[in-house]
């Protein structure tokens, strides 16, 4: 098989002119890059690829003197340019190399290359997720998946940087990566887009030897740290964030693919999917029922839809996908062991963790999900107490003693239902009379301290008073408030502490993690009570709960979700009143978790109005369930494609309102809700 490295090429750079041509330490910069390009192992032949343009004849003159062949093609469609200069040179794998890299390490460049062969992979690089420094990027792909990708893409930014088209793909073209071994490396940037850069490079270089490898160069930088501030303001691939500014909404390549796998995964899960809400019945007819990866605020489809996402994994990604930290913390412990058969010291380190920020705690135990955590909460309650009847305030997860009182009760003996009693929020009264229906009964009553409205003045102060006078034990679940409204928890928002705690979701940022704590004159009960699961223990999420937690502590990520949300919320209510529907569409709770609400119009009614309010948000390029879960990595981009999409969405919406007969049009059927605790 014939490997080639193209290198791609032009002059016309915006932000600094000619700089593959510019000198640095005594050769062009375009030289650096082929030289490193030639000592690849594994690549037969070097090439250049640039434009037609007259501003490019230098560079084909350059490549004619350094005896490379050089391919001319469009500008601004580059994919095309590759894809020409493949089908000349009769190339069965391609590696694209970038002329703006010149500290570019052919070792790398190697293993990228022997990755996509050994793999059997149509793609693979170094620089998703991004641990390498900004300036070793390479990509290796096969010819059949260029070709396709030049038949087909149609975008402009698919057409500017090559390889989108296939990136975007990962169910069509198989992926692989290769990670950086050396940690913290992803905010280096050596690559050269602006005149900050070759001051930067020129500095480095004359301390470099003839062919530097990346430890060379890491060598030069941490004996001289002060070179890193030299451009160490500029933002890592910003060119192809400007290219997809200049886009309008991505066109949506529809749900085929989805559709067809749903079918096939119904064979063998009920619903298609592990988890309720992620089913095909929380959305509208022909949505994406199926990912395939997920970077910062986005996620991408089967079907190479690219989305940015609101659900966020049910808000358990709280700092975006693929965080730099978290993944390392990760594969480091990965490399010592997952699940053990004694404790690790990571499960206390990350109870001190907790114990030092959470109000209420002064013990914790592990679990894997929210149910876990608030059951553990209420057995640990019935223990303390002596008693069996629990109130509870919210959604608490899926087990007998909570489900059992709501609509969704088959298979919960009638027994048990009876048990646990719902109460509405912000009603003291409510409580009062609760309790005295059944005195000195109650073990606890567990609560989400916040959900859709705040709670009144005084109200969780007085409540808890009213728990403790009944002799019962007030639970906070905080497993959705936790670690996104304060680092402390809900209770440290509201400066009320509970007896227990459960917290989970942003714990590990979609690792599989939860902990309930609390005071340890009930938490020792655990000490007779069993609460005992296999994996309580498991290392991987351990690991990355403490990553979480300290990057919340180092970084502003909890005012960052307050802020994100605002302006969402601030925004949205101002495209909803200038579609007329501000009495229809409204955001309710805090900003790091706002909550749709959809009223009913006098010609719809509120499901169908949803349902084709969702539909429209998916087709415009948001993935979105019914609510604003923030991440830490929503950036301003991502936030300008959801305004977008809501104005989009409230038009359609709006429009069909207008004909008086938006249900009869409804291209699906209305998506009902499965049932409502909140």
């Amino acid at each position: 098989m014939t490997a080639i490295a193209i290198i791609q090429a032009r002059l016309s750079s915006t932000r600094l002119p000619g700089k593959v041509l510019l000198p640095l330490g005594g050769r062009p910069v375009l030289e650096w890059v082929a030289r490193a390009a030639q000592a690849i192992p594994g690549i037969h032949k070097v090439v250049v690829a640039t434009s037609v343009g007259a501003d490019d004849d230098a560079v084909a003159a350059w490549a004619e003197g350094f005896g490379l062949a050089c391919h001319r093609g469009p500008l601004d469609d580059v994919l095309e340019r590759f894809a020409q200069a493949a089908r000349a040179e009769n190339a069965d794998i391609i590696m694209r190399l970038t002329a703006d890299c010149p500290l570019l390490d052919p070792q790398v460049c190697g293993e990228v290359l022997a990755l996509l062969k050994r793999t059997g992979s149509s793609y693979a690089s170094n620089a998703t997720p991004p641990s390498w420094p900004d300036g070793l990027d390479c990509e290796a792909f096969t010819r059949t998946a260029l070709d396709e990708a030049a038949a087909e893409a149609t975008r402009s930014s698919d057409r500017e940087h090559v390889t989108v088209f296939i990136r975007d793909r990962r169910h069509r073209f198989p992926q692989a990566s290769l990670v950086c071994p050396l940690p913290g490396l992803s905010a280096e940037r050596w690559t050269l887009d602006e005149p900050a850069d070759l001051d930067f490079l020129e500095a480095v270089a004359e301390h470099l030897p003839e062919r530097p490898s990346y430890l060379d160069v890491l060598g030069v930088l941490d004996a001289r740290p002060e070179l890193r501030a030299i451009n160490a303001r500029i933002t890592r691939n910003e060119g192809f964030v400007k290219s997809l500014r200049r886009e309008s909404l991505p066109p949506w390549n529809g749900a085929a693919t989805s559709t067809a796998l749903l079918k096939r995964a119904e064979a063998v899960i009920p619903l298609g999917s592990q988890t309720f809400s992620k089913s095909r019945i929380q959305y509208p007819e022909d949505s994406p029922m199926f990912l395939t990866h997920g970077l910062n605020g986005r996620v991408w489809d089967v079907d190479g839809n690219c989305y940015v996402d609101m659900v966020c994994g049910l808000l358990p990604v709280v700092l975006g996908y693929q965080d730099s930290d978290v993944d390392a913390a990760i594969r480091g412990q990965l490399s010592n062991g997952i699940s053990f058969s004694l404790a690790t010291l990571l499960e206390t380190q990350l109870a001190e963790r907790l114990v030092e920020l959470i109000p209420c705690a002064e013990m914790v135990r592990f679990g894997k999900n929210g149910t876990d955590a608030t059951s553990a909460a209420i057995r640990l309650a019935r223990a303390h107490t002596g008693r069996d009847r629990v109130a509870a305030c919210g959604y608490h997860g899926w087990q007998d003693w909570y489900i059992g009182a709501t609509t969704r009760n088959k298979g919960v003996p009638a027994a048990t239902q009876t048990l646990t009693h719902l109460l509405p929020y912000n009603d003291l009264d409510a409580a009062r009379a609760l309790f005295k229906a059944h005195p000195g009964e109650f073990a606890a009553l567990i609560m989400e301290p916040m959900n859709a409205v705040d709670p009144a003045p005084g109200y969780l102060e007085a409540l808890k008073e009213l728990v403790h006078a009944e002799g019962a034990l007030l639970v906070f679940d905080e497993v959705i408030t936790g670690f996104r409204y304060h680092l402390g928890g809900a209770q440290s928002l509201f400066g009320v502490t509970p007896d227990l705690a459960s917290f989970g979701k942003s714990m590990g940022n979609g690792m599989p993690i939860s902990a309930v704590m609390g005071k340890a004159g009930i938490m020792r009960e655990m000490e007779n009570v069993f609460i005992s699961g296999t994996f309580g223990g498991e290392a991987l999420s351990l690991a990355a709960s403490i990553a979480v937690i300290d990057k919340m502590k180092r970084e502003p990520v909890i005012q960052t979700l307050w802020s994100t949300g605002q302006i969402l919320a601030d925004e949205v209510a101002k495209l909803a009143a200038g579609h007329g529907l501000a009495d229809i569409f409204s955001l309710v709770g805090k900003a790091p978790w706002k909550i749709l609400a959809v009223q009913d119009h006098p010609t719809a009614r509120k499901e169908a109005i949803k349902t084709l309010f969702a539909r429209e948000m998916l087709r415009a390029g948001v993935l979105f369930l019914a609510s604003h879960n923030v991440c830490y990595s929503h950036d301003s981009e991502d936030i300008n494609r959801v305004l977008a999409a809501w104005d989009r969405a409230l038009a359609k919406v709006a429009a069909e309102l207008a004909t008086g007969r938006l249900e009869e049009r409804l291209p699906c059927p209305v998506v009902m809700p499965v049932f409502k605790v909140r």
